[in-house]
């Protein structure tokens, strides 16, 4: 392993992971590769790769919204954490949920919240959809991020009824990302959500940018949405 992660958080973010912190997401990379060996948990096997394309990574919402004491965040399609675990051992201040429709997934990201002792981090078995419509997530949360889940018309049905108004989503998206936000203009309107300015960045030892998309919840969405599970992704808003 050749690169340090509380030095690339540095340079990279302006943020300061204390010791303590870049001993647990060393944890997080031990049993990542542990439960890996058994599940699909990630294609990058390489440790430089995934310190930066996944730790260093998750990281990248700094970049565009600010995490305060007692905020609420949710990871929608968390898969193997990324970016919501990251962030929760980054900002222990605020409180995380990592959300999956897949139990095998969760049980090993239960066992990093376990091992690593992260008080402020909970998982939830639920779909997206079904997560929107429950009185005890909708419309509960600070900050919404996804990161490879959908195209950004459907990701918006799946994430915005869990933003409070005044929330935001930040979704970690490649080239795509201008497109997108074009085609989800419809969705957005119903939806109740205001793009900002599309954020690229570079990652160290890697060729193509990454980019932001980030959505102000600006007005509660309507009761209507999100539609039952399945839904949004056959039949996308405004398309």
């Amino acid at each position: 392993m050749t690169v340090n992660l509380k030095e690339l958080a540095k340079t990279q973010f302006n943020l300061d992971l204390t010791a303590q912190q870049a001993e647990q997401f060393e944890g997080y990379h031990r049993l990542l590769d542990e439960w890996g060996k058994q599940m699909n948990l990630t294609t990058i096997s390489d440790p430089d790769e995934v310190i930066i394309r996944h730790f260093l990574d998750s990281l990248s919402p700094v970049d565009v919204i600010g995490f305060d004491d007692g905020d609420k965040l949710i990871d929608v399609g968390t898969g193997a954490g990324f970016p919501g675990l990251a962030l929760a051992i980054a900002f222990p201040q605020i409180q995380v949920t990592l959300l999956d429709s897949v139990q095998k997934k969760l049980k090993f990201l239960q066992a990093v919240i376990d091992d690593l002792k992260l008080p402020n981090v909970q998982t939830l078995h639920m779909r997206a959809e079904d997560a929107g419509n429950s009185p005890e997530h909708r419309e509960q949360y600070d900050i919404v991020t996804a990161r490879a889940v959908a195209l950004l018309p459907v990701l918006l049905e799946y994430t915005m009824p869990l933003v409070k108004v005044g929330g935001f989503l930040v979704a970690m998206k490649g080239e795509s990302a201008q497109r997108e936000v074009d085609e989800a203009k419809r969705a957005l309107f119903i939806l109740k959500g205001e793009a900002k300015p599309v954020y690229d960045y570079q990652l160290p030892q890697t060729e193509r940018s990454h980019f932001l998309v980030t959505i102000e919840k600006t007005d509660k969405t309507p009761r209507n949405y999100p539609r039952q599970a399945g839904i949004p992704k056959k039949k996308p808003i405004g398309q």
